[in-house]
């Protein structure tokens, strides 16, 4: 899983832990496996057709979800995607993460970016409230869809438990195990346009053209088929790592010398907050949320200049009391973040949406 799906499962298996009192209707659109079955109160539900195409979304929510909710006689509906039924008459609650097809439209498929454009202004007038995952966000929401202030509401993500600091032993042997030992930098998220690797892979080659021994990792999976071609990059010292499981990723983050994450919009940006609860420094963007979410435990590039994020790569690869300094800032900052506040805050408004 990547961003929304752990967004979805931190959120939501939270929910179903606290709050046995209730029962909550899971909607799948495939088989499902048994561990997202959080306890005794899930009733799992399987709604065909699979809904992996534009065309099929929009049967699945306004037939099949539809259906379901007025079967069930469900209280309200929850979406943590932001895909709402417009023809549901139950009360829907919907997060709506950011809003980069509005303003980026061409780092989106067409037939998606169609749909997203027609139907997400639609669901958030049909939303009784709409969460969203920061301030940044809940601003554009808001100027861009033309909505009452008091009807959005910013939640911040945060990360797994499972994110902590590895002692100096631990980094090497994991490091060794990657990239031959050398230290590296990392990127974590999907191969997405607006994430930005093409640029961070171009100030990468020129760090290195200008002596730099740090490696760089990508770790990630493209979203769309068109992104793929970033992964062609050929390169010893570039390492495209795929999709990991959360125990090795942990793993790859704590023994990171500096997550690079420099996409140029974001609606939150998970890979921040799990780089602080590992202490690991950061540079990040100047723009969208980025300075929102990591605060003093990144420098900050713009992610349009090449060779500022160059300039940046030598900074922290030769620094080594910059990079002790950020390391503590991003453990500070990362306490910030918890996964059960957000789960209860996100709670809290689909039960007064519900009443």
């Amino acid at each position: 899983m990547e961003g929304f799906g752990w967004y979805t499962y931190e959120i939501v298996k939270r929910m179903v832990e606290k709050h046995p009192e209730h029962t909550f209707l899971f909607f799948f659109d495939r088989p499902y496996e048994q561990h997202f079955i959080f306890a005794e109160n899930v009733e799992p539900i399987v709604l065909r057709p699979a809904a992996r195409h534009p065309f099929l979304f929009v049967w699945w929510f306004e037939v099949a979800v539809a259906s379901a909710l007025k079967k069930h006689k469900a209280d309200v509906f929850f979406s943590p995607d932001g895909y709402m039924s417009l023809s549901s008459t139950i009360p829907q609650v919907g997060v709506i993460h950011d809003l980069n097809f509005e303003h980026y439209p061409k780092d989106v498929p067409w037939l998606v970016r169609k749909y997203y454009n027609y139907f997400f202004p639609k669901f958030a007038r049909k939303a009784a409230h709409i969460i969203t995952v920061s301030e940044t966000s809940k601003q554009d929401i808001i100027q861009t869809y033309s909505m009452i202030p008091s009807k959005v509401s910013a939640v911040w993500n945060s990360a797994s438990e499972l994110y902590v600091p590895i002692d100096s032993k631990e980094k090497q042997k994991i490091r060794q195990t990657l990239t031959n030992g050398n230290s590296y930098f990392l990127f974590v998220g999907s191969l997405h346009p607006r994430k930005n690797l093409k640029r961070l892979l171009s100030a990468y080659l020129e760090y290195q053209k200008e002596g730099g021994t740090y490696d760089l990792v990508i770790v990630g999976t493209p979203m769309w088929k068109n992104d793929s071609e970033i992964a062609k990059n050929q390169n010893s010292h570039i390492h495209f790592m795929g999709y990991l499981g959360i125990e090795r990723l942990t793993q790859v983050m704590g023994a990171a010398s500096c997550l690079v994450y420099v996409p140029y919009f974001e609606g939150f940006g998970m890979p921040l907050v799990e780089a602080m609860k590992c202490g690991v420094p950061i540079i990040a963007g100047n723009c969208s949320v980025l300075p929102e979410v990591a605060g003093d435990a990144a420098i900050y590039v713009d992610p349009f200049l090449v060779e500022e994020i160059t300039q940046k790569l030598h900074l922290i690869a030769n620094q080594d009391d910059l990079r002790e300094e950020l390391s503590s800032k991003s453990l500070m900052r990362g306490k910030l973040f918890d996964w059960n506040k957000s789960a209860e805050l996100c709670f809290d408004i689909i039960l007064n949406v519900a009443k």
